[in-house]
């Protein structure tokens, strides 16, 4: 027994130095270069498959929580559009079928279904947009009764401002190119009119505000404007609905962009002598993503369309400074204490990856921070389809504690039409460009 116990401590003593050398790592055995980094979001080239079963989840959550359905509000019954009275509403879910928000969701759905031929999200848009265009002459004469704002439709027959016209107006020009639905242009003709002709305007044409302050310029408005401008020359053919888009591009940028750190400030006020400026990222998305609309079907001979590609590569350099090891950006891009924020992340990606597939900006440069931006966007979609950590609707504030205290919310609407255009366009790259790991990199093969 003895003798077994001398073998077996032998033994022990025999194999231990070898145990201690296996688990020390050190230049000389190990290529320390390849040892596997502990990243917080997947550090990898995703495949197409993962973005679309991300953007199905989302879709199936959308679709159950938004139904396309006209009730009588006092008993539930369904009602015909044809049927509509004063008692007549859409069916309640978790969002509003007219807001700015789901103009952009429309959008994102007409996307992902380009993208992957995947007619459910088409119908999604279509079907929606459809049940509005039906709805909207009885609406309208009940509304031109009472002028009631309880009115189920009453920010699309009376736009009282820029959020309630703009993305709804550009989504239904893009529905338009599919369906063809002539019930639509009632309320496309009636955003444009009050984009054109009733917002608040300074005395060289920009679109203002009258609050917080009295001559207020919002970022947000380049997106609630320009797209809708856009999508009108295109489907007109009206060449002034581009000059006021171009126009609006770049009378806002002169006054709102910070040239050093390539990013626009929040708001500006005409009657400031000294601007505050906050970085904040949502409205530098929509002003990202306002320049991708506008050059997706600005006419090639326009004398400015130049003018507006040089703004844009200045932003898209601006953002990719301040994009953190996350993937994601700040609620102020360049405030690192403020917290990660999931639309705008969302938004940069899908305009970045879009300005790559369409080569205003090279690939080689900015097509990794495309897909490390995505992989971060994807770890904010629960497994019920819900989008987290989006801020919440936002007014303008000159000191920081309004942005960096914002709510996030997973019924912050703002975070589903970004979502669905980042995953649509980052299938399009995918689809056209290759990528290889070269030394644990990520790195675009395009030519």
């Amino acid at each position: 027994m003895r003798l077994i116990f001398n073998f077996l401590l032998a033994g022990l003593v025999f194999i231990s130095p070898s145990i201690v050398k296996a688990q020390k790592i050190t230049d000389v055995n190990t290529p320390l270069h390849a040892l596997k980094p502990d990243y917080p979001v997947s550090y990898d080239i995703t495949t197409i498959n993962n973005v679309k079963q991300k953007l199905d989840v989302v879709y199936q959550y959308l679709n159950e929580v938004t139904p396309c359905q006209l009730i009588n509000k006092k008993t539930g019954t369904y009602v015909e559009a044809s049927k509509i009275d004063t008692n007549t509403i859409f069916k309640t879910g978790d969002f509003r079928l007219t807001s700015y928000e789901w103009g952009v969701t429309y959008a994102g759905m007409l996307a992902v279904g380009k993208a992957t031929n995947d007619q459910q999200y088409i119908k999604y848009a279509t079907d929606r947009l459809g049940l509005l265009g039906a709805s909207y002459p009885a609406f309208k004469l009940q509304y031109e009764k009472n002028h009631s704002r309880e009115n189920p439709m009453h920010s699309v027959l009376d736009p009282r401002a820029l959020d309630d016209a703009g993305a709804m107006c550009a989504a239904i020009f893009k529905t338009l190119q599919i369906s063809n639905d002539k019930n639509l242009l009632p309320m496309a003709d009636n955003f444009l009119q009050y984009i054109s002709t009733k917002q608040q305007r300074l005395a060289d044409g920009t679109l203002a505000r009258s609050r917080p302050q009295p001559n207020t310029l919002w970022l947000d408005d380049l997106f609630m404007s320009v797209p809708a401008l856009a999508q009108a020359g295109k489907y007109t053919g009206n060449k002034a609905y581009y000059d006021d888009a171009v126009k609006q591009v770049l009378q806002f940028s002169d006054r709102m962009f910070n040239k050093d750190k390539n990013l626009y400030m929040h708001g500006w006020v005409s009657e400031m002598k000294v601007h505050p400026e906050f970085h904040w990222a949502r409205a530098n998305g929509w002003a990202v993503l306002t320049m991708v609309e506008l050059l997706d079907v600005l006419p090639q001979e326009h004398p400015k369309r130049e003018a507006v590609l040089q703004q844009l590569r200045l932003h898209v350099k601006g953002l990719a400074a301040y994009q953190t090891g996350t993937g994601f950006w700040h609620q102020l891009i360049d405030r690192n204490d403020s917290y990660l924020e999931t639309s705008a992340t969302a938004i940069y990606c899908y305009a970045i990856a879009r300005a790559i597939n369409n080569k205003w900006i090279d690939a080689k440069t900015y097509a990794p921070m495309v897909l490390l931006a995505w992989n971060a966007v994807a770890t904010k979609i629960n497994k019920e389809g819900q989008v987290e950590g989006t801020c919440v609707g936002t007014g303008m504030a000159f000191d920081p504690a309004f942005y960096y205290y914002r709510p996030i919310s997973v019924y912050a609407a703002h975070g589903y039409g970004p979502v669905l255009l980042a995953g649509a366009e980052v299938i399009n790259l995918l689809n056209t460009h290759k990528f290889e790991m070269n030394d644990s990199t990520i790195q675009s093969l395009d030519n």
